[in-house]
């Protein structure tokens, strides 16, 4: 897999990634530079390119790869905390970008720290799909749209903060599925069983077969609610709807394969959890 750290010493991508992240999101401490005197776009082109010259000086390949992520995503969230305070009409926007940010770099960190042999750079999920990008810019693009022809349509604050609340109820239910699932839970559907593959039935497997994907479910159309955008929140919860649908049928495909008789009555007794979706039917 693309970018592949196994050789690397155990924890210290985690530890990379964390302290990168955390360097990045000092962009916070950018108003302080403006009181000093430095303009704002002045202030705030230093600070990328001293941190990128920063991190070329630190890092090599690989490492390199992991750490100028990390310092993007959290450089992203430092940015939104900002928008998020500021009085303004993209202040909601800003709880999307913390939001979208600390949801790519968690997936990273949770892994490298629960299980770091299937770790990547993939698992920053900053290339999941041609699809998800797609979707990501069309959800910019509404909301810059009607912020700009309908402002009155962006304060609508309890919808935001609905929104934010489906957000952090998401988030909160996948990273708990990944602990959980611990080294069995992987971005890959796996066709192949491995030696330490267990069906995993505690915790939030016992409230559903696929808390995982309930979390994902929520939280993508919570950054829309949250945006109070729409068309792409209709768009989102059809798209996810059908995405998800798809992906339970295929993974219990494999896990019926890997533990047969097991899964089947695991799965009578627990539900997806996904609405209207009961997962991959069996013929008696």
């Amino acid at each position: 897999m693309a970018g592949c750290m196994a050789r690397a010493p155990p924890g210290s991508e985690a530890r990379l990634s964390l302290a990168t992240f955390l360097l990045g999101a000092s962009v916070l401490a950018l108003p302080l530079l403006t009181r000093a005197g430095l303009q704002g776009r002045t202030g705030l082109a230093l600070y990328v390119a001293g941190l990128n010259a920063l991190l070329l000086l630190l890092y090599r390949p690989p490492r390199y790869q992991i750490a100028i992520r990390a310092c993007f995503l959290g450089f992203v969230f430092g940015c939104g905390m900002l928008l998020s305070f500021s009085q303004s009409s993209w202040n909601h926007f800003g709880w999307y970008m913390c939001s979208l940010s600390l949801f790519h770099y968690s997936e990273y960190l949770v892994t490298a720290v629960n299980n770091p042999k299937s770790l990547s750079l993939d698992s920053f999920l900053l290339n999941h799909s041609l699809e998800y990008t797609v979707a990501a810019l069309s959800s910019w693009i509404e909301f810059t749209l009607e912020n700009i022809f309908w402002p009155e349509l962006k304060q609508v604050t309890w919808l935001s903060v609905t929104g934010l609340l489906m957000v952090i109820f998401g988030e909160c239910l996948r990273k708990a599925a990944m602990f959980t699932a611990g080294s069995n839970f992987n971005h890959v559907v796996q066709n192949e069983k491995s030696d330490t593959h267990t069906l995993v039935r505690s915790g939030v497997y016992a409230w559903f077969r696929h808390p995982s994907y309930v979390g994902w479910f929520y939280w993508s159309i919570g950054t829309q609610v949250m945006l109070c955008n729409p068309v792409c929140g209709a768009a989102y919860a059809l798209t996810v709807w059908r995405f998800f649908r798809d992906r339970t049928e295929e993974e219990e495909l494999s896990l019926i394969h890997f533990f047969g008789e097991e899964y089947l009555e695991y799965k009578r007794r627990v539900p997806t959890g996904l609405p209207f979706i009961k997962g991959v039917k069996v013929e008696l």
